[in-house]
């Protein structure tokens, strides 16, 4: 049946032309049913491009104001993504089906139908997702059936329009919820930024050295005698030799927007709020302002009123970052299979050259630093922060917030830097492997970067004046099924996710001691403003460590504001690291060839330059089908193997093996031979072609 909103009529009664002397009346009534028919259809455009696009991109947006925070993102650029969000997707399919009608009006019926269908079809690819097992082309599938019998339906019946049409007031509603009721409104519609400050509690006020670091897990630290692994990491170990090492600190929630807040705060999460001053105008930075002069380098935070910090390093910024991260939110939330719908995946700090920094300080004496090429591979924050770390005339907090050893990974532990593509799985049989290796890589560069700052620190004379504090705010599961901070990782792994190292050396403090009290990182806060003779002008949840400790048992855990989970106590013990395989460090000499491999960017290996600050270090491609799943590859550079990892089932991007060569040794200067080898059940050797 036709709709007459849809079809009007373009003939008289009966199918006559109209009479002379209706002919204008006739007129008026054929552009008013055309024009009811368009916007008719405009507003089912409006209606499902709102639901596809709109709806599920504003509700993650607008559940990260740490977004737009990283990204320096201010109220105007917001409002233009927003804009962009809720037009651009909706215009180009509007115009386009408008155009059609030149064609006629059966040409233009038939295009609504087919737009409707995929929409519809796409549609259903969101709801599939979620609300059942089905993935990949079973999904595609299914949802090409829903939207084929979406437009048939549409096409036929005239309810179908008709809720779409009432439905066009929804992409508005999803803007409106967004501006004026998400956790994101507040940086659209800040409120005032009230400012608590401290008094004095002493007339003794250290300066005081503050980094937190993000995604890392207390147990990535620990050898099997539950101590710090100071032949991985010997800096974090030098820093335990001469600190007080709370070994049972935990943090509060695996989520920064929410854990940050709470350590600078000194209050358990409550509200799911922007992690900004307006929303937090009792934090540190606020207790310290009035005594302190402080340098503050947050990441994707700003709690540090601007009439308090000045943030001189900033990552990508402009409406073009905002438009490129939201477009690839969008690959995401449309895909036909799983993904971690994440704005996260943007947070990677600029590197010193891409800022346009220098590095302030004097190359020192350790050439495994890779200091002459540290403008290639070491973060600008951490740099700017490097070099403002020195005696000054009044007290001085330094506070520091670097994204590291947090994926995304992208450096090994000499300082060098590797790409990869942004889409490797992180989870399952193979790839959580790689996962933990490259976050334990990224954190061997932690290490040096630690260990820059104790050299700076020593060098400048504040080390022993100073109060120094060296934690993380969460950790992040490499349990095989539980990857991440989710609460299904919380549950199955929470000495991964929850306990974080923790370190605090007092001005004077020599020798190293480990205190076991129950440590929540809501007792940051008080135990910081003890220390530098601050008096906290609010209610806290937290307890210094000078006072009283908590008992244990006692702890807190938020995967949402104002829902603590119970999580057992007790230090955990550091899961076994993966067994090296007897070939990595071997020299292979030539061996029997047969069979094939495609490996990504071989081109990489004609010409290295170690000293740009950049290797080839992620290996990643696939093999036949014929290669079954579980088979061993011996990975090589210049003639010795550097990894060993199985063959998998193959991603999304077709891929069936990779693997990181974490050793930059192995590269030299120039032409670079890469080979790849398969590990027969005997241990032997069968070299692979390579394309």
């Amino acid at each position: 049946m036709a709709d007459p909103a849809t079809d009007g009529p373009e003939a008289g009664p009966g199918g006559d032309t109209p009479a002379a002397g209706t002919a204008p009346a006739g007129r008026r009534a054929r552009w008013t049913a055309a024009f009811r028919s368009e916007l008719g259809r405009v507003l089912e455009v409006v209606a499902l491009v709102g639901l596809v696009v709109t709806q599920p991109l504003l509700d993650v947006l607008g559940h990260s104001p740490d977004f737009f925070l990283f990204h320096r993102a201010d109220r105007e650029q917001i409002l233009q993504l927003v804009a962009l969000v809720a037009l651009a997707p909706t215009v180009p399919v509007v115009l386009f089906g408008a155009l059609t009608r030149l064609a006629g009006r059966a040409a233009r019926s038939v295009t609504h139908t087919v737009l409707v269908g995929l929409l519809l079809a796409a549609l259903a690819v969101q709801v599939g997702r979620h609300g059942t097992p089905l993935r990949g082309v079973p999904l595609l599938l299914a949802a090409a059936v829903v939207g084929a019998a979406g437009a048939a339906a549409h096409r036929r019946w005239r309810t179908p329009g008709r809720v779409l049409r009432v439905a066009a007031a929804g992409p508005p509603v999803f803007v409106a919820l967004f501006l004026l009721v998400s956790p994101t409104s507040v940086l659209v519609l800040p409120r005032a930024a009230g400012e608590a400050t401290g008094t004095a509690a002493t007339d003794v006020h250290p300066p005081v050295v503050m980094i937190v670091l993000d995604e890392l897990p207390l147990v990535s630290l620990l050898g099997a005698d539950g101590r710090i692994d100071a032949t991985r990491f010997p800096h974090f170990a030098e820093l335990a030799a001469g600190s007080t090492w709370y070994r049972d600190a935990t943090g509060v929630s695996g989520w920064t927007p929410y854990a940050l807040p709470a350590m600078l705060t000194g209050r358990y999460p409550e509200r799911g709020v922007a992690p900004h001053y307006s929303q937090y105008p009792e934090n540190l930075f606020t207790a310290f302002g009035g005594l302190y002069d402080i340098r503050a380098e947050e990441s994707i935070t700003r709690l540090c009123p601007p009439s308090r910090c000045e943030q001189p390093v900033a990552p990508e910024q402009g409406l073009g970052v905002l438009v490129r991260e939201t477009g690839r939110l969008l690959g995401q939330v449309t895909a036909p299979r799983d993904s971690l719908v994440d704005p996260e995946d943007s947070y990677r700090e600029q590197t010193a050259a891409e800022a346009g920094l220098d590095a302030a300080e004097p190359i020192p004496d350790d050439p495994t630093f890779r200091w002459d090429s540290l403008d290639d591979n070491q973060p600008a924050r951490f740099t700017s922060f490097l070099a403002g770390l020195k005696p000054a005339s009044r007290p001085t907090l330094h506070f520091l917030h670097l994204l590291m050893p947090h994926s995304p990974w992208a450096f090994l532990p000499s300082g060098a830097r590797y790409d990869g593509p942004e889409d490797l799985p992180n989870d399952g049989h193979g790839w959580v492997e790689l996962a933990r290796q490259r976050h334990l890589a990224q954190l061997g560069y932690t290490d040096r970067l630690i260990g820059e700052t104790l050299r700076t620190l020593r060098a400048t004379g504040l080390y022993d004046q100073a109060l120094v504090v060296v934690t993380a705010d969460h950790g992040v599961s490499f349990t095989p099924g539980f990857q991440g901070r989710g609460m299904d990782a919380i549950k199955a792994a929470p000495g991964e996710v929850a306990w974080v190292p923790m370190f605090v050396k007092e001005p004077g403090q020599r020798a190293g001691r480990v205190d076991d009290r129950n440590w929540e990182h809501v007792d940051l806060l008080p135990t910081v403003a003890d220390a530098a003779g601050i008096r906290l002008p609010w209610r806290v949840d937290g307890r210094s460590a000078r006072a009283t400790p908590r008992p244990a048992g006692q702890k807190h855990f938020y995967d949402r504001p104002g829902e603590p989970t119970p999580i057992p106590d007790g230090v955990p013990k550091p899961p076994p690291l993966p067994a090296v395989h007897p070939l990595v460090g071997t020299t292979v000499s030539q061996r029997p060839a047969g069979g094939s491999a495609r490996v990504a960017d071989l081109a990489a290996f004609r010409d290295i330059d170690p000293d740009a600050g950049a290797l080839p270090a992620l290996v990643w491609g696939t093999v036949p089908d014929d290669v079954p799943d579980g088979t061993l590859l011996a990975v090589a550079v210049n003639g010795r193997v550097g990894a060993v990892v199985p063959v998998v089932p193959p991603d999304p991007g077709g891929r069936r093996f990779a693997a990181l060569i974490a050793d930059d040794r192995l590269f030299h200067a120039g032409k670079n031979r890469l080979d790849v080898y398969q590990i027969a059940a005997d241990g032997g050797l069968r070299h692979l072609a390579l394309s």
